[in-house]
């Protein structure tokens, strides 16, 4: 990201994600940047998807750092690239470390974090949306031969997840990034 957004051009739209680390996490986020011109977003995996907040930013922030406590870091793995059909998205499905996703989103998605969510939820690693379906197949193609031919291994460990909320032009801004440690989720500075 080149700046921060003027604070007006923040919007009510917040996520909790973990950053890919590593040369994985560069690669994917180069794919996705072959795959989608114009593609911002760095390489993550969700817990909690894009949604309104009914409390302040600061508020919501306490209840991310309070809701990691009792989770550590884990190893997450990517077997296989997949589409959802609905939504016309690439993705990589997530093999080792599903469960804990699904920890870490039950355990968040709740209070002033709470939202209904349009789709179930469903641990991955977006390489390609927002495309059209009849380019759909030939970026999913793109998107398996490209993770073939040249991802570094897709097994790493997950050890911050990042609170972000959204801009008017679809920056998103990390407000905090707290370290998995178990019992002692902190701000990471």
């Amino acid at each position: 990201m080149c700046c921060d957004p003027a604070p007006g051009d923040r919007i009510n739209s917040f996520a909790l994600v973990s950053y890919i680390p590593g040369r994985l996490g560069d690669f994917i986020t180069r794919l996705r940047e072959d795959l989608v011109q114009g593609c911002v977003a760095r390489s993550h995996v969700t817990i909690l998807p894009p949604r309104p907040l009914q409390v302040d930013a600061h508020t919501a922030a306490d209840q991310v750092r309070s809701g990691l406590a009792p989770f550590n870091a884990f190893e997450l793995d990517m077997p296989r690239i997949r589409v959802f059909e609905q939504t016309a998205v690439v993705f990589c499905e997530i093999g080792k470390g599903r469960e804990e996703l699904f920890d870490l989103h039950e355990a968040m998605n709740r209070d002033g974090l709470y939202f209904d969510e349009p789709f179930d939820f469903h641990p991955h690693v977006t390489l390609a949306q927002g495309i059209s379906s009849e380019a759909l197949p030939e970026v999913y193609e793109r998107a398996v031969s490209e993770w073939r031919q040249f991802a570094p291994s897709s097994l790493v460990t997950i050890e911050t997840v990042t609170f972000v909320q959204n801009t008017v032009g679809n920056v998103w801004i990390d407000l905090e990034e707290c370290e998995l440690r178990g019992l002692a989720a902190v701000p990471h500075r």
